[in-house]
């Protein structure tokens, strides 16, 4: 049976692992001096990790000297991450737009107090060297070397892993890095046994996925998109058992998405069909005449996801999102699903 009520359990084990935040941290050495602004990103207790570490990513290797007191998270999701494992970061960039303090409400109140909020596509460098972090996330991202060679210069950094494309960073890959990062590997290991089991029960009880297409799609005011088998909404469908149609990843390449024109809207077309409106209301989506004409949406076997949180849980790809959606999605998708 999956977990009723992950929202509660999840900020408890958060803030556990956690331990004592400390009120006052001190920057590591090799930072620009001065006192330190804002709350620790959280106290190495129960740690797993051995410092120095060295990770490597696609843009080059990250040495680690020590434990990092002072994390900023820019990436998509790896604020949530950082959190889960017990890090609170002093700076993070809301990918989202939730407001408050950038995490969704299967994390609500696992800060203590409020990171700097920072910009996501376009950070400012200044912003981020005024809060001294000695360690920089930024592991689900755009991959652009600029971008790495000025946040290196402030902090070591994590970018994309090494083989890895911009945003398709897999959920395992950004949990292991940070982790290892964090000094945090066996609390790692945990997040990911458990969205395992997650994973693992729903599977269970909804045994009519199995071999069953589905197409994760978007609708923004430009139209309709969808997305590749390699980004994380897909993979959430395909742990269900799901499989994504080939076509779709011929016509993304090496993208996590594709535009789709009115000519090939029938991409979208599969046993389950499930669309993310974006900044857009479903109403709008659902009521698009060419929408309407796909084969599976005439058959009944669409789904246009309505609630806000849902869509953004399942889009995030962090393990305390993805718990969420596991808990709210497959009962619906069961009922759709040719």
């Amino acid at each position: 049976m999956i977990r009723t009520s992950p929202s509660s359990r999840r900020v408890r084990r958060v803030l556990a692992a956690a331990g004592v935040v400390v009120a006052a941290s001190l920057v590591l050495a090799g930072c620009s001096g001065g006192s330190p602004s804002g709350s620790a990103s959280g106290d190495a207790s129960g740690s797993s990790g051995a410092f120095p570490v060295s990770i490597t990513t696609a843009l080059g290797t990250t040495e680690i000297p020590s434990q990092p007191k002072r994390v900023v998270a820019l990436g998509w999701g790896d604020a949530e991450t950082a959190l889960e494992l017990g890090v609170q970061p002093v700076g993070a960039s809301d990918w989202l737009a939730f407001g408050g303090d950038g995490v969704g409400p299967w994390l609500k109140d696992a800060y203590t107090k409020k990171p700097e909020i920072i910009q996501t596509l376009e950070p400012s460098y200044e912003q981020i060297l005024k809060l001294k972090p000695d360690l920089i996330l930024d592991t689900k991202s755009s991959g652009d070397k600029d971008r790495y060679s000025k946040l290196s210069a402030i902090a070591p950094t994590v970018a994309i892993p090494k083989g890895g494309a911009n945003y398709l960073t897999t959920t395992e890959q950004q949990v292991d890095m940070i982790a290892k990062a964090l000094g945090k590997e066996s609390e790692g290991k945990k997040l990911l046994s458990g969205l395992d089991d997650a994973y693992a029960a729903a599977k269970k009880a909804h045994p009519e996925f199995q071999g069953k297409t589905a197409v994760v799609g978007s609708y923004t005011s430009e139209g309709f998109g969808a997305y590749a088998s390699s980004d994380s909404r897909s993979e959430f469908l395909k742990n269900l058992g799901f499989t994504i149609p080939k076509a779709i990843d011929e016509q993304a390449g090496d993208a996590f998405s594709v535009k789709l024109s009115e000519e090939n809207l029938d991409l979208l077309n599969a046993d389950l069909t499930l669309i993310l409106p974006i900044y857009v209301d479903a109403s709008k989506a659902e009521a698009d005449p060419l929408f309407q004409k796909v084969p599976s949406v005439q058959e009944g076997h669409s789904i246009v996801v309505s609630d806000a949180n849902v869509s953004s849980a399942f889009s995030l790809g962090t393990t305390a999102a993805i718990e969420w959606a596991l808990e709210r999605l497959p009962d619906e998708m069961a009922k759709k699903v040719g």
